[in-house]
């Protein structure tokens, strides 16, 4: 067992996920296991499942040879292919942080530690192996998962650490933007979302993932729109800690809510449409803005856009189309964006106490709250009339 599982069962937590180290190549792993696959080109992996638990296992890798086909970069450093395999003693070097280059023996139930990273652990430091530099061309990804372990873990960056993200996060536009959303997921939907943001801010990264989002934070009033963001990553992590559920969906329509309003405010005032319009159009625009970062899913995208584009209706609390507000698919995740918004003094109090107390309500009382009686409870919608049908012609006519 190797990596993360073991740094974390040091610190005394339960690891949600182990990976093994071995060296048996993808192959003969997946010959081994029928409930296996092998994933990946970059690196080539193995997943085998037992039940709903997937185990990943990693074939140990080779020192780095760029003449070899097998291993290939591009003219930045990043590495394109690894799949050289070799022994445990060459696979340690190629690992990223200290803390992850752990090996814990299921024959003799030791740790094999050949990098000092038991006393980064013990110390709570988070350091790369071998030269910071060359390690985050060769996978700029890790400028990310040393802001996410520092976050999670509370550890301290080494100097060197530090300076090399500082000079190489700009590195982030080379990578796949699926990629980066796997690593929006790990950042911000396992209960240390609020801690990952400050140090994204911190070492200056949020900007390479939310360009958009940081001109909101920084602002005349970047400070409201900052409270805004940090109360929804605080509630984030509650619902974590309490195992609720939660969707990423939320969340990227909170970062990409100030640049949405901007949007559609100059629609507004350039186009002369609607509020209504002008928010449905920067929804769309400002979404494809970010997909050119982090690849969002259509899954998501869409209820975001409908979340966020149903915002003014909790303006209008008179009436059958009000009433039917409350039955729609999204309305709990508008409501919930809504009393965010509340929180900062974008919308009025009695508007959040309203929605919040209508759902309270048994159908009688609610659909007088709305303003009806119990006769139009069906809506405040025209009626149709009926149309008289024509008699059908008899043969005899």
């Amino acid at each position: 067992m190797v990596g993360g599982a073991v740094r974390d069962l040091l610190l005394g937590g339960r690891p949600k996920d182990f990976d093994v180290g071995t060296d048996a190549d993808p192959d003969q792993i997946h010959d081994l296991f029928r409930n296996s696959r092998i994933i990946g080109r970059r690196f080539r992996l193995v997943h085998v499942r037992f039940g709903r638990e997937i185990i990943e296992v990693a074939t140990f890798r080779a020192a780095s040879d760029p003449d070899i086909d097998e291993e290939r970069s591009d003219d930045e450093g990043r590495l394109l292919r690894d799949n050289r395999y070799g022994s445990i003693n060459e696979d340690v070097w190629r690992r990223d942080f200290t803390v992850n280059a752990l090996y814990y023996n299921i024959a003799d139930f030791s740790v094999w530690d050949y990098v000092g990273g038991f006393e980064d652990v013990r110390d709570k430091r988070l350091e790369l192996i071998g030269a910071p530099s060359r390690r985050l061309r060769e996978d700029p990804v890790r400028v990310l998962r040393a802001v996410r372990f520092a976050a999670k873990l509370g550890f301290d960056m080494e100097d060197s650490l530090t300076e090399a993200i500082a000079s190489h996060k700009q590195l982030l536009s080379n990578i796949p933007p699926a990629r980066l959303f796997d690593e929006f997921l790990k950042m911000f939907q396992a209960g240390f979302a609020e801690q990952s943001f400050l140090k994204l801010r911190q070492f200056e990264v949020f900007r390479e993932l939310f360009p958009d989002t940081l001109l909101g934070l920084e602002a005349h009033d970047g400070d409201v729109y900052e409270r805004f963001i940090v109360q929804a990553l605080r509630n984030t992590d509650a619902r974590v800690a309490a195992g609720k559920p939660i969707t990423p969906m939320f969340l990227l329509g909170v970062f990409l809510w100030w640049p949405i309003k901007a949007r559609a405010r100059a629609f507004v005032e350039d186009d002369g449409v609607s509020y209504v319009q002008a928010l449905g159009r920067a929804t769309y625009d400002c979404l494809a803005r970010q997909q050119a970062l982090i690849a969002i899913p259509r899954r998501f995208g869409a209820p975001l856009r409908e979340m966020v584009t149903m915002q003014p209706r909790f303006e209008r609390m008179r009436g059958g189309r009000a009433l039917g507000f409350l039955e729609h698919r999204r309305f709990r995740a508008a409501y919930d964006f809504m009393l965010l918004r509340q929180s900062v003094g974008e919308v009025e109090d009695s508007v959040a106490e309203f929605w919040t107390n209508v759902q309270t309500l048994e159908q009688v009382e609610r659909v007088q709250a709305f303003g009806l009686s119990r006769k139009s409870e069906g809506g405040d919608r025209p009626k149709r009339r009926r149309r008289r049908r024509k008699p059908k012609a008899t043969h005899d006519e």
